[in-house]
C-alpha cells in the first residue's frame, strides 16, 4: 500500500505509532499515542478500530497498539519523506532547527516520491536528519547510529549528543543557543574575563 492511498490523518497515525516505537523501547499504547498526537484517548480509539480494519495496526492486548507489516512500509515511507525535508529546509533554505518539524509535517503529504528521490540525492544521500534520526533508504532500510540516552551516562566523562527529539521547539532553542555560546566560548579570541561570563550562563542539567 502506497501513502498516496491514504488519507493525511492515516498517515500520521502510522508515523507517529513508529516514532514513539523508535524513541521508546516499551511498547506503544493507546494513551501514550493520545498524548503524543495532543487528541483525547477516545479519538485516537475511534481512528485505530479504522486502522485496525485496514490492516494497518493490531491491538494484541488491551492498549497495545503495534504496526503490520504494511503499516510499518507506510509509516517508514512517511519517516523518510520527513526526515529528507527537514535536511533540506535546514541545509538549503536556512530554517532553524526548531523550525523544520513543524514545516515538514505540512509539506510530506504533499510531495510525490520523485520530488523526494531529487531531494536525497541533491543533498548526497544523507544518512540522518539535522536532530540526528536515522533518515530511511529508499527500501526502508534503517541504520541508526549507535548511541546510548544521556541519562544512562552515570560517571563524568566527555560526550558528544548525536541526536536529540524534536518534539520541544522550546528545548531545540536552547539547545541551538548553548550551541552557539559553546563556539563563542572556543573562540581563540575570546578574552579570560568573557570566557568566564559565557561560562557562567550554561549549565547542563539531566532530571
Amino acid at each position: 500500500m502506497h501513502p498516496a492511498e491514504l488519507s493525511p490523518s492515516t498517515q500520521d497515525y502510522l508515523k507517529t505509532i513508529w516514532r514513539l516505537g523508535e524513541w521508546e523501547p516499551e511498547r506503544v499504547t493507546t494513551t501514550s499515542l493520545a498524548a503524543r498526537m495532543g487528541l483525547a484517548a477516545s479519538t485516537v480509539s475511534e481512528a485505530l478500530k479504522k486502522l485496525t480494519a485496514q490492516g494497518l495496526v493490531t491491538r494484541p492486548s488491551y492498549g497495545v497498539v503495534e504496526l503490520t507489516e504494511q503499516g510499518r512500509d507506510v509509516a517508514v515511507h512517511m519517516v523518510r519523506r520527513h526526515r529528507i525535508l527537514e535536511m533540506f529546509l535546514a541545509t538549503e533554505l536556512g530554517y532553524s532547527w526548531d523550525e523544520i518539524h513543524d514545516e515538514a509535517e505540512v509539506l510530506e503529504h504533499a510531495v510525490t516520491d520523485r520530488f523526494i528521490d531529487r531531494l536525497d540525492a541533491k543533498l548526497g544521500h544523507p544518512s540522518e536528519d539535522p536532530h540526528g534520526d536515522a533518515i530511511p533508504s529508499r527500501d526502508g532500510v534503517i541504520t541508526p547510529a549507535p548511541a546510548v540516552p544521556l541519562a544512562d551516562v552515570t560517571h563524568p566523562e566527555p560526550v558528544r549528543v548525536t541526536r536529540v527529539s524534536d518534539e520541544s521547539p522550546e528545548t531545540l532553542r536552547v539547545l541551538a543557543e548553548a550551541e552557539q555560546m559553546l563556539d563563542r566560548m572556543e573562540d581563540p579570541g575570546v578574552g579570560d574575563e568573557e570566557f568566564h561570563a559565557l561560562d557562567a550562563q550554561f549549565h547542563l542539567h539531566l532530571a
